[in-house]
């Protein structure tokens, strides 16, 4: 059992440093968050150009319903009521899909809130397949009722227990049959996790769907206010946010870790360490010997998932007013597999004459290749010029969807260089380690290392998105204290 006066450092204030500070400061702990950056919160942040917030991680969130597994986390973190959102789908519609071969897919494809419906959407675009769709959304269900009830969290065994369902999704709809259009309708929820279709894990899969299908939500605000809450509710438990202060060291004294330092110099003590950074930037800051080659070597092979790149742009609010639901372009392959998407919001914003555009497509990595040994703000204007080029021809696809957009002013893109550079994500990777089938043994247990004292938090340990990341900080608690204690003190 641990003492309630035991001193936790975090290295990290995203979602999951900062929900992982928030448990242990309920229980009790000494709580100190480490931020390299001059205001926490990570990817969940926004931020401001001309007066409009634009988003980086958060475009929408599942199961925030009462009774619902988000719902529970935020209860639980006491964050709730601070966070407002407004509920998708009430027009039927959360997400559209927009597909690019009509020969052998439905022109569109609205994912709706619910079982029932999302059924019926699919056996009306698909007709002809109803026994096959009827299996997927069986088990698809199953999923849904194993993560509401947590019972990856709650588990008797260890926390990889229950994926039984580890076969890649993309070989499961081969197996059944299915045609390339339904095949590009399922493959979108593995692209929400950055895993290819024939690599995902049904599980990750079908957790990833559910949680959507279950119900979805929009911030009433921004992501700086619901980086703010969270920060806010950690320093009323008694816990602390530094900020400016980028970890260069973990300390380890035979294999035991002892506190940080920082690149200043400055030392700081502390029996637990919980690293809620990618565990490739982990193993930069722990000394030779620390841990053994094999650990070491089987964190430095692992795969990430791609990166992604994002722009955003003012458009009049009269003519483009807020589109309640999102809209994916789909790019697909006449298997059905989706090779690549653009994914499409049109918001509100804070000014009432203005809407907010934000476009994200894949990162196309080697076209910022000759950057990549530089740092942001020093990349020059041939850099510059090469992010306008391309956020321009994304904003003119989409004017194919929605028409001209009347009063156009590009506010702000970002590349793969610049999630790099903000959260040490090794090349920008947007969803951090890849959840794949293939990779699935070596990414089990990533919250646990082999220095007494040293965890890890983050989307990297369990599952990608809040839900995921969230789960991963309730999951490295649970390794801190013992399964028992755990299960005897947090109650969901």
């Amino acid at each position: 059992m641990k003492s309630q006066a035991e001193k936790v450092l975090i290295i990290g204030s995203g979602i999951g440093g900062l929900s992982c500070a928030i448990i242990l400061a309920k229980l009790g702990f000494d709580v100190t968050v480490l931020e390299k950056n001059h205001q926490p919160g990570g990817l969940i942040r926004s931020y401001t150009r001309e007066g409009l917030e634009c988003s980086v991680g958060i475009h929408y969130l599942g199961s925030l319903g009462q009774g619902q597994v988000l719902r529970k986390f935020f209860d639980y973190l006491g964050v709730t009521d601070d966070i407002p959102v407004s509920r998708m789908g009430e027009n039927g519609v959360i997400d559209r899909y927009l597909f690019d071969a009509p020969e052998t897919h439905p022109p569109s494809f609205d994912l709706p809130e619910g079982f029932d419906a999302y059924e019926e959407n699919l056996i009306q675009a698909f007709p002809a397949e109803q026994a096959c769709i009827k299996k997927i959304v069986t088990a698809i269900r199953k999923t849904s009722d194993q993560l509401h009830s947590l019972d990856l969290l709650y588990s008797t065994e260890n926390d990889f227990a229950l994926l039984d369902q580890s076969q890649p999704y993309g070989e499961i709809l081969d197996n059944l049959g299915c045609s390339p259009g339904l095949r590009s309708v399922l493959a979108i929820p593995s692209s929400w996790i950055g895993v290819p279709l024939a690599d995902c894990p049904a599980y990750y899969h079908n957790m990833a769907l559910a949680s959507y299908v279950s119900s979805s939500w929009r911030l009433q605000q921004s992501g700086t206010d619901m980086a703010d809450v969270l920060v806010n509710r950690l320093q009323e438990l008694g816990g602390k946010v530094i900020t400016g202060a980028e970890t260069d060291k973990i300390l380890v004294s035979s294999r035991v870790a002892e506190g940080v330092q920082l690149k200043t110099g400055e030392c700081l003590n502390g029996s637990l360490v919980i690293a809620a950074v990618h565990p490739q930037v982990v193993l930069q800051m722990l000394p030779d010997g620390a841990v053994k080659p094999s650990y070491r070597n089987r964190i430095s092979k692992l795969k990430n998932t791609h990166s992604v790149f994002s722009v955003h742009a003012r458009i009049d609010a009269e003519e483009h007013p807020e589109i309640p639901y999102n809209i994916f372009k789909i790019e697909t392959n006449r298997h059905g597999d989706v090779p690549d998407l653009k994914y499409y919001q049109i918001r509100r914003s804070e000014k009432q004459d203005s809407s907010l555009l934000s476009i994200l497509t894949s990162g196309q990595d080697e076209t910022w290749a000759p950057w990549k040994k530089t740092r942001s703000g020093r990349r020059g204007n041939e850099y510059d010029d090469t992010k306008e080029k391309f956020a321009m021809e994304l904003i003119g696809e989409a004017e194919e969807l929605f028409g001209s957009f009347k009063d156009l002013k590009m506010l702000d893109a970002y590349t793969p260089l610049t999630i790099r550079d903000w959260v040490n994500s090794p090349d920008g990777s947007a969803y951090g380690v890849l959840r794949s089938s293939s990779q699935i043994l070596a990414t089990a247990l990533l919250n646990r290392t082999p220095v007494k004292g040293l965890y890890l938090a983050g989307q990297n340990v369990m599952a990608p998105g809040v839900i995921g990341t969230i789960m991963g900080s309730f999951a490295t608690v649970k390794f801190i204290l013992g399964a028992d204690e755990f299960r005897n003190k947090i109650r969901l």
